[in-house]
């Protein structure tokens, strides 16, 4: 018999919720060669049993009608902080994710001024690869992207 321990995480806010469907909707857009998806099952482990739900992850699968990602299928993660997550998007995902792989993982959080720090795995362990609040201009594996991170929260939709 299999002995666990469910954990599940409150329900989102409809800001955190408006911020995760606009993050991934423009990301979808511009990663023309990758999916987004929000809030899908990624399995870390099958013994003990181990999923997560990232807010957004961005994965090269093809087949897109899947119930769960596995890591190798994974490009990117993230997660947008709020009440109640901080410290496992912070520390347990944090290290999670590292453990199985996934390149990059980045962490929103949405007090204001809304911020973003990216981080990507160097020999097993994730680096800081920037702070970032504002209009954030990063390249995410070759594809130049320029977010505006306060219409993360804002009715205006992400604009060119």
């Amino acid at each position: 018999m299999t002995c666990g321990v469910l954990v599940a995480a409150p329900v989102q806010d409809t800001r955190h919720q408006l911020a995760v469907t606009r993050l991934a909707y423009w990301l979808d857009e511009r990663l023309t060669e990758l999916a987004t998806i929000p809030a899908v099952e990624l399995l870390l482990a099958e013994e003990p049993l181990t999923i997560r739900v990232p807010d957004v992850l961005v994965t090269d699968l093809t087949e897109l009608n899947v119930r769960r990602a596995w890591p190798a299928d994974v490009r990117l993660v993230i997660e947008v902080l709020s009440e109640g997550t901080v410290r496992t998007d912070r520390v347990t995902k944090f290290s999670e994710y590292a453990e199985v792989g996934i390149e990059h993982y980045w962490i929103v959080d949405l007090d204001a001024p809304a911020s973003m720090t990216t981080y990507r795995l160097i020999d097993g362990e994730y680096e800081n690869f920037g702070e970032h609040t504002g209009k954030v201009s990063l390249d995410f594996d070759g594809t130049p992207l320029t977010l505006d991170l306060d219409a993360l929260t804002t009715r205006h939709a992400q604009r060119p």
